[in-house]
């Protein structure tokens, strides 16, 4: 009698229910009790992470943040236990250097694999305590400094890029006139990073193409881990499923990644050509992989090859998108605004005539060089320049999602300025710990009482009027590269590479949109990168 008890209940009508009211009971816990109530939102996303799924999944989740803080203010919730924050104030609480707030699961989803192995680097891990040792480990590497060691590699690279733009398409009418620069600009990001990390070129520029389906692949992996990081517990169902990591690791699968493939290589060149014995001294340039190779000698149980491996992939991965998407942000907003531009160039102009005045003298400038290239003494501190490329990363961030951290046990309490027929209130949220919180570059970069009015509008000028006071707050609430101990460590890279292109290519030519008429395309997976980008070039006449 019992299993005939058991079984009936167990018939379908009566298992479907079962399952109806325990799915009911799940989204309704969602919604009302973790704690979030409280915190206006989009009704369906304090019920299921599937909303903001769908959201990225349309791939301009950035215009839908910036709509959803519109109408519900500086803290919106975003899922049943995720929260965005546009209050620039916010920073320093959820990033600061105290490191309360860890790293979301969004961010393991990114880690790419070799050999059926998560490549775990300074990015992509949630150990705050593997992250400081790792950092402290290769943070000298990145240092200005260092970098601007680098300089003659990164103009290698300029010389190559300008000598394809005169060969293909510099002062030529017709179709054969129309550069795609948006897609050159990720050439150039990328080979200039493969320089400065192997001090070899991959051969973007010099070919004028995606080398081994490289770029290719990365967009994909982008797409991926975009929508699947707002439920990351797919992820060990696809890409990292154990089946599929074990097939991998007995070689009966293949899910290596062009990048790493190419970056086992060079590791593995490089160190075929050690020599048996250590020189007195190192060189006095050597690139990220040398570098990386001699934390291995300090301390191999840590830096193991794995690790090393890890580093240079994040060097790749993380350093050519990113700079691609803000050039083409500098370029084309400069494009767009014409008076921009003239500034710039009278800049610009104003510089090398100073540098050619200088080289007549009893005393002349070393510096000076009169081909396009600029050294980075001459421009790291021109005022225009500077407030160009601060307002390219105001304007136009290259992530797109708010960055994730976890709130810490016991919660935290999150406060917000909001606006209302009334006037300003002080609002005070409370945020239960474990709940998903974070900023994003594109809601925090249109406040007003930081960045002044109009913040929508491309205006470098905001950096040169503001006093000296507001450039500091507008300085430190510029959230492009992150903040505090997990801001971005390749930010120097990406400005050096800035501040050298962007003087050489508008020094050697006139650039013209090939039609005005025509905009841009925008794609965000994670990194909101830009298509469609086409200019014509014109070789500046000589003074």
């Amino acid at each position: 009698m019992i299993w005939d008890y058991i079984f009936g209940f167990a018939s379908f009508p009566n298992l479907s229910a079962l399952l109806v009211l325990s799915l009911a009971g799940w989204l309704l816990f969602n919604k009302y009790g973790r704690g979030l109530s409280h915190i206006k939102g989009p009704a369906v996303a304090g019920y299921t992470d599937l909303w903001r799924l769908w959201i990225v999944w349309q791939r301009r989740p950035e215009v839908a943040l910036i709509a959803l803080h519109k109408k519900y203010g500086r803290v919106v919730r975003i899922g049943p236990s995720a929260v965005s924050v546009s209050n620039p104030a916010a920073i320093k609480v959820i990033y600061g250097v105290k490191g309360r707030f860890v790293k979301s699961d969004f961010y393991p989803v990114q880690q790419t694999l070799a050999n059926g192995r998560p490549l775990h680097s300074l990015f992509n891990t949630t150990d705050e305590k593997y992250h400081g040792k790792l950092r402290r480990g290769v943070a000298n590497a990145y240092a200005m400094s260092t970098l601007v060691q680098f300089e003659p590699l990164v103009d290698s690279t300029i010389k190559a890029f300008l000598q394809q733009m005169d060969e293909r398409y510099a002062d030529k009418q017709g179709p054969e006139g129309v550069c795609d620069f948006g897609a050159w600009l990720q050439f150039f990001a990328f080979d200039v990073i493969d320089e400065l990390t192997f001090s070899k070129r991959l051969g973007f520029v010099d070919e004028g193409r995606d080398v081994d389906g490289i770029i290719g692949d990365l967009e994909w992996l982008l797409d991926y881990v975009s929508v699947v990081g707002q439920l990351p517990i797919i992820d060990r169902f696809l890409l990292k499923n154990p089946l599929r990591l074990l097939l991998n690791r007995f070689g009966m699968l293949n899910s290596t990644s062009p990048v790493v493939a190419f970056a086992r290589k060079r590791m593995g060149e490089r160190q075929a050509k050690q020599p048996q014995t250590k020189p007195a001294t190192p060189p006095p340039r050597r690139d990220f992989l040398s570098r990386f190779l001699e934390a291995h000698e300090r301390d191999p149980d840590f830096f193991h090859h794995q690790r090393v491996l890890a580093l240079t992939v994040a060097n790749m991965f993380a350093g050519s998108d990113t700079t691609a998407i803000t050039l083409r942000a500098i370029f084309y907003f400069l494009l767009r605004n014409p008076e921009s531009m003239v500034k710039l160039v009278a800049e610009l102009d104003g510089m090398e005539e100073d540098a050619h005045d200088q080289s007549h003298t009893q005393d002349p400038n070393p510096n000076y060089d009169p081909d396009p290239l600029v050294k980075w003494d001459n421009v790291r501190d021109l005022p225009y320049l500077t407030a160009v490329i601060k307002e390219a990363l105001r304007c136009h961030p290259a992530a797109g999602l708010p960055l994730e951290r976890v709130a810490p046990a016991g919660g935290i309490t999150i406060g917000a300025v909001e606006r209302d027929r009334d006037g300003d209130r002080d609002v005070r949220h409370w945020i239960p710990g474990g709940t998903i919180i974070g900023c994003s570059a594109w809601t925090v970069h249109l406040d007003e009482g930081v960045f002044g009015a109009c913040p929508e509008q491309f205006r470098p000028e905001r950096w040169i009027e503001a006093s000296t006071e507001q450039q500091r707050e507008m300085s430190s609430c510029l959230f492009s590269f992150g903040s505090g101990t997990r801001s971005c460590i390749g930010k120097n890279i990406s400005l050096l590479e800035m501040y050298k292109l962007v003087p050489a290519v508008l020094g050697k030519y006139e650039i013209v949109l090939a039609d005005k008429r025509a905009d841009w395309k925008i794609h965000n997976a994670w990194f909101v990168k830009q298509s469609g980008f086409k200019v014509r070039l014109r070789t500046r006449r000589q003074k």
